[in-house]
């Protein structure tokens, strides 16, 4: 798969993940650069592929290999005998092409030799609603550089040193055109085509495991309920918080939808109420895996009274523990006592031993 031919002086990619908005397939391309003598034992070039969330491909320059990051890409080298090997030169030629434009923007930003990296991140992706799009950004030092509109075929420059390579990539012949050919044609193709080669995964549903728990705060009374939500796949939900059916923001806080080892993923949120008004709250949840939306009840907090009276029953139960303990050793104590002031007996050591034995 041919990713693209650019011919870049300088260039750089923040990382936005928030590019994607709410899509349902994607597939995207992260690379970076380096530059430091000190950095040795690290590679200076890496490229990885994702599909959707999960890493398909790696290259970098120790191995200076495209690898395979999943079974399901077997596949693709079946089909295409000459696939590892295309890619292989293509990213060797980003890899000398990423050099020469690290080291171009150092000397743009007037900057001494040490650290400096350089970024790139494309892609395309397939939304829920049929719709396509397409991405590419770049930038220097973590921060956006340039950036490719596909709309009107043109480079929006997001720094001052940026507007020299914005006009030297609006001034090659044909190349807007061939970004959003790729974009909109080339990538799709690819993106669909691993899809159907990793459907046992990428393609699989995983139905939400959803829970409520609560606790109550002494200070004020005020109630806390946690919605957690565990264990589904694809990415897309949406889970709220609802008061007399309607969407309820205020006194809300939510977490980050984040993945789980087995590649499934979890989100939270949670939410302040007054007691009294619990009856009107239900922790609402949409996702593909239901066959319905979920509405889930809050119930009263398990630490109020009922917790109260187990403490106190532990605390209670503590302290005859201690008592009995106190009069066991008092009780031994005094045996040991009795023991020392009984008269001396004139029997052999064997007697001695068997009384030692003896519990009474």
């Amino acid at each position: 798969m041919a990713l693209r031919s650019l011919s870049l002086v300088v260039v750089v990619v923040t990382l936005r993940e928030s590019c994607f908005g709410a899509s349902s397939h994607s597939m995207k391309f992260f690379s970076t650069s380096i530059s430091d003598p000190s950095q040795g034992q690290l590679p200076h070039f890496v490229s990885l592929g994702y599909v959707d969330d999960q890493v398909f491909s790696y290259y970098d320059s120790h191995s200076r290999r495209m690898k395979r990051r999943v079974s399901w890409m077997e596949k693709v080298g079946k089909e295409d005998p000459q696939y590892w090997d295309r890619e292989t030169q293509i990213f060797r030629g980003y890899e000398e092409l990423f050099r020469v434009n690290l080291q171009a923007l150092r000397i743009l930003y007037n900057q001494s030799e040490g650290l400096h990296t350089l970024q790139e991140m494309s892609g395309c992706e397939l939304r829920g609603d049929g719709s396509k799009g397409g991405f590419i950004q770049y930038g220097y030092e973590g921060r956006t550089f340039i950036t490719f509109d596909k709309e009107t075929l043109t480079w929006v420059a997001h720094d001052p040193q940026a507007q020299i390579a914005l006009r030297k990539l609006n001034a090659l012949p044909g190349l807007n055109e061939r970004e959003k050919v790729y974009l909109e044609e080339i990538c799709i193709d690819w993106l669909e085509k691993f899809l159907s080669y990793g459907k046992d995964t990428l393609l699989r549903t995983e139905t939400p495991k959803v829970t409520v728990s609560s606790r109550k705060e002494v200070e004020d009374g005020i109630e806390t309920h946690v919605c957690r939500v565990d264990g589904f796949y694809p990415r897309e939900i949406d889970a709220s918080w609802r008061r007399d059916g309607e969407e309820w923001l205020e006194e809300t806080f939510h977490g980050s939808v984040a993945p789980n080892a087995d590649g499934t993923y979890h989100y939270w949120l949670s939410i302040r109420i007054d007691p009294k008004e619990r009856s009107r709250y239900r922790c609402h949840v949409e996702h593909g895996g239901l066959q319905e939306p979920l509405d889930l009840e809050l119930k009263e907090p398990t630490n109020s009274k009922s917790n109260l009276g187990l403490i106190i029953g532990c605390v209670v139960a503590a302290l005859v523990l201690v008592c009995v303990i106190a009069g066991i050793v008092v009780f031994f104590k005094k045996r040991q006592d009795d023991y020392k002031a009984a008269p001396t007996s004139d029997k052999g050591s064997s007697s001695s031993d068997q009384g030692s034995n003896q519990m009474v």
